[in-house]
């Protein structure tokens, strides 16, 4: 059910159709004419220049009717591009860091979700093709250099990690900017290297160094299944807030052995309550099929895509076991978290992967009864991490704490959705929650949007281009006019389903 901040088809856009208006409206944006001065950086000043994207912003902010919707896709679309990335392209061919915006270090998690809304415009942009394939190629040095670590340093050889992991108590490696296993940090390596592939159908990234990624993937989901030893991996930190290190010597809280990845933090570098983390397994599960596939058809490595192919049966097994549990309230839903002995946490966290963004990684259909209710249970207040207010509602999570707000969850709860009129009301959350920054937050105060975390959050920002591209493309691309790289690139979120992948 949808809050009291309800929005009127008659007071905001018209719907969703509203959101392109006139294809008439001038070609410098719906913005240009209204007040609103760009946030972007001064173009000599960009990190990198995408002349496929910065034509796509052009085309579709200046259909927008809306101009403040215009203006806030127009700055958030680029912001990875042109405040996050450092490419060079030498002799060993293209390197790409990607840093997360106000933190000098390049998660494989957010590195992966900042530059996905880019990929359909690969085939008008080979320049940007070429920023992507040295993502691929950073990442597969990152995974070979410790597959249990989330974020690393720009630069690899440095042995000066983050600030706060210089005295955690674990195998820290040169290049690791903080080492704390998490099942999706191997995952979206995956989803972007196999989007890439498929594509582009260039497998110049996938080499004899990416194929011994895969393998280090398989071997590290294997040992942390855990079936015969806690496995390889601990970690402990000296820290005000117990999630932010792991009990039971490191290891974290008991689990019985069911088939399941064990995961010692979740995607907001919590750590897991209890390590079998349901969203992650679901992520996991994807990502092996999609190992498989590349394994076969690039590597022809039949013994690692067989591996792969078992592993993901026996996941997808524990899953339809373990994975569903009944709520008092809500009924049959999926867990968050369970540890196998029987006990279960029932609620969502903003991060993703999260329960809410199932259909959007490609787990489930949007349709999916499975799914429906436990959505259902996550938009409302049995979800102990939902939070609503008169200025907007949303998922949060126990990383920022109690009344706070991700946007991030305001833009998948429409991202996995086709219902219109909830699209609709979220885009207006979205628009008066933003505190006339201009760009998306971590997260802000259900009662207060000017008291918000994190202004330079790159994954938050293209996440949000990503919804309006869809939102456009899949209802009005045959209103539109564009260049044909363009319209090709648009076609490709007409075609996507919620799974974020084309259909």
């Amino acid at each position: 059910m949808l809050s009291s901040t309800r929005v009127s088809r008659r007071n905001f856009l018209g719907g969703v159709a509203g959101l392109v208006g006139s294809a008439a409206i001038s070609q410098r944006g719906a913005f240009a004419q209204t007040g609103y001065v760009s946030k972007r950086p001064a173009p000599s000043a960009r990190r990198f220049r995408s002349k496929a994207v910065d034509a796509a912003i052009e085309s579709v902010s200046a259909k927008m009717s809306d101009p403040e919707l215009a203006w806030l896709f127009s700055n958030c679309l680029p912001n990875t591009l042109d405040t996050t990335v450092t490419f060079s392209n030498g002799a060993s061919g293209p390197d790409t860091v990607v840093v997360t915006g106000d933190i000098p270090a390049m998660w494989l998690r957010d590195s992966s979700a900042q530059v996905w809304p880019y990929l359909p415009f690969l085939t008008a942009d080979p320049e940007l093709a070429q920023l992507i394939a040295g993502i691929i190629r950073r990442q597969t040095r990152c995974i070979l250099a410790d597959p249990y670590a989330n974020a690393f340093m720009p630069d690899l050889a440095s042995r000066e990690p983050l600030s706060w992991s210089k005295t955690d108590k674990t195998e820290m490696r040169p290049g690791v900017g903080e080492r704390k296993w998490e099942v999706d940090s191997l995952c979206y390596p995956v989803r972007l290297a196999h989007e890439y592939w498929r594509i582009t159908r260039d497998t110049k990234p996938f080499d004899t160094k990416w194929a011994q990624a895969m393998h280090a993937i398989l071997e590290t989901f294997t040992a942390q299944q855990r079936k015969t030893s806690r496995g390889p991996y601990s970690f402990q930190r000296q820290a005000f807030s117990p999630t932010d290190t792991l009990g039971g010597d490191g290891y974290g809280n008991p689990a019985r052995p069911i088939g399941l990845i064990y995961s010692g933090f979740r995607p907001s570098d919590d750590a897991c309550v209890y390590p079998l983390n349901i969203p992650g397994n679901f992520f996991a599960m994807i990502t092996l099929q999609r190992i498989d596939e590349m394994l076969t058809e690039i590597a022809h490595d039949s013994a690692a895509a067989s591996q792969a192919s078992h592993l993901r049966a026996e996941i997808k097994a524990a899953l339809d076991a373990h994975a569903q549990v009944h709520h008092p309230i809500a009924g049959e839903i999926w867990a968050y978290e369970i540890d196998g002995f029987g006990n279960a946490i029932c609620m969502d966290d903003a991060n993703v992967p999260s329960l809410l963004a199932m259909p959007y990684l490609g787990a489930c259909s949007v349709n999916d009864p499975l799914y429906l209710a436990t959505r259902s249970f996550v938009l409302s207040e049995a979800n102990p991490y939902f939070f609503r207010s008169s200025k907007a509602e949303g998922v949060g999570s126990p990383h920022i704490g109690q009344d706070m707000i991700w946007p991030m969850s305001i833009i998948m709860r429409a991202l996995t959705t086709d219902d219109e009129q909830e699209q609709l009301q979220c885009l207006a959350w979205l628009k008066q929650t933003h505190a006339g920054t201009g760009f998306m937050h971590e997260s802000f105060n259900k009662n207060d949007p000017t008291k918000f975390t994190r202004e330079w959050f790159a994954w938050a920002n293209t996440l949000f281009g990503e919804l309006i591209l869809k939102l456009v493309s899949r209802r009005f691309l045959s209103h539109f006019s564009f260049q044909s790289s363009n319209h090709h690139s648009l076609e490709y979120y007409a075609g996507a389903s919620p799974t974020g992948g084309a259909g």
